[in-house]
């Protein structure tokens, strides 16, 4: 049996579940999500959580049994804290604003880059333009923005410039200077 699957998902309070054949929305504080699932999942409330059995131990429902209950809980997570994805600029020059609810990039290309957030996105901009936040409820949602604002201007590997995630390693090379002659 799937370790995750077969872990019921706590439901915090002020949080609702509604679950109708397999479509589930989700309402807490935070906003509301809804998604539909796979028919052969049986979803369930039982004593505050909420329960993802599989009808047979094949292949494909083994593997739709751990991605169901994973994103029932990354829904129930979403309403509650919500999910945030850290991106910084490195480069000489470079930097964000915010014009409205638009994010603005000035990352050396001959144009500003101006990117629209949809809705249940919010960005922010941390440490004097050097810092974007990208914020919401919907997990996918936020990491696919997030991917999408770091895909401007992605860190190149000789001097680092770009946009990168906190924390991201970028594997550096040498230039033509960094080669050894005549060993």
């Amino acid at each position: 049996m799937s370790r995750i699957g077969r872990m019921p998902v706590p439901i915090p309070e002020g949080v609702q579940v509604d679950i109708k054949d397999s479509h589930v929305t989700v309402k807490g504080p935070k906003g509301e999500l809804s998604r539909s699932f796979h028919p052969d999942m049986t979803i369930s409330l039982q004593d505050g959580q909420i329960v993802v059995t599989r009808p047979t131990d094949n292949r494909q429902h083994r593997a739709l049994h751990g991605l169901t209950r994973a994103l029932l809980a990354n829904m129930v997570t979403g309403v509650t804290e919500g999910y945030r994805r850290d991106l910084e600029i490195r480069g000489v020059g470079y930097r964000a604003e915010m014009r409205g609810d638009n994010l603005v990039l000035n990352v050396g290309f001959s144009h500003l880059v101006e990117i629209a957030p949809p809705s249940g996105i919010t960005f922010g901009i941390e440490s004097r333009g050097k810092a974007i936040v990208v914020e919401g409820i919907d997990k996918e949602l936020v990491g696919e923005m997030a991917a999408r604002v770091r895909r401007v201007r992605p860190p190149e590997p000789y001097k680092g410039k770009g946009i990168r995630y906190v924390g991201e390693h970028v594997r550096h090379k040498a230039g033509k200077a960094g080669k050894v002659v005549g060993a």
